[in-house]
């Protein structure tokens, strides 16, 4: 049994695609998800009884882990796998081997996908796994079980992988919230490229602003990433000035 603890958007992704081969409970604050919950394969239990089952998984904000980790600790047995989906690793992976019992195993994840990209099939999209502290024969079977899945699986160090993400994903959402906030709309007369733009508006809009933030704020990179692409601009906009001032 999967205790699932957190029920967003990816939450209930998480319990789509694990219910039809594992049974899942669900640990949520909102009341009101139990029915959702139910449609998606899961249950809705009390923290206890979530926190009873061999592999948890933490789909909380980057903002709430710690204050989750505090919480399950009390209540995790040895031999509990813990495995967190945020965006970032590095704080995540620190916090996990700080707050939880040593006889729990964690495994820092990052599926690089979403309720959108993925809300057909698994196949073909990326998870990024950062084995911190798993015995080996069950991190070989959970790797087998995402390629079998489809997913392309990426093993990579928590510093790695904010180093790559503050580039890949940090900077992509900082772009599509500048188009969003400058205001940018679909136009009669557009072009391929334009296109494209507001493909990532229209994708980092449908995350929250929460989200957006967490990434930005725990991931160690995401700044000096934020700031050089921001001098590139900069430098771009001077040489505009420069060779076309009449």
């Amino acid at each position: 049994m999967i205790g699932l603890i957190g029920y967003g958007r990816f939450g209930r992704l998480t319990v789509k695609y694990l219910s039809p081969e594992f049974t899942v409970v669900v640990h949520t604050r909102s009341k009101d998800k139990a029915a959702d919950i139910l449609s998606a394969g899961g249950r809705l239990v009390p923290l206890e009884e979530a926190c009873a089952q061999r592999i948890v998984i933490l789909c909380v904000p980057i903002s709430a882990m710690q204050t989750t980790l505090r919480q399950i600790a009390p209540l995790l047995t040895a031999g509990t796998l813990v495995a967190d989906v945020c965006s970032v690793k590095e704080y995540p992976a620190q916090w996990m081997r700080q707050w939880l019992p040593e006889g729990v195993e964690i495994l820092a994840t990052h599926p690089m996908f979403g309720p959108d990209s993925a809300a057909k099939s698994l196949h073909g999209h990326k998870i990024v796994i950062c084995p911190e502290r798993i015995a080996a024969e069950r991190y070989g079977k959970i790797r087998a079980w995402l390629a079998q899945k489809g997913l392309l699986v990426i093993e990579t160090s928590p510093s790695e992988h904010d180093r790559k993400i503050a580039v890949s994903l940090s900077l992509t959402h900082f772009i599509g919230r500048s188009l969003s906030e400058f205001g940018a709309v679909p136009l009669d007369i557009d072009t391929e490229g334009y296109k494209r733009l507001l493909h990532i508006l229209g994708v980092v809009n449908n995350d929250t602003w929460q989200l957006f933030e967490d990434m930005h704020r725990f991931n160690p990179y995401a700044r000096g990433i934020r700031e050089a692409f921001m001098a590139a601009m900069a430098r771009i906009d001077a040489r505009l000035q420069q060779n076309t001032s009449h």
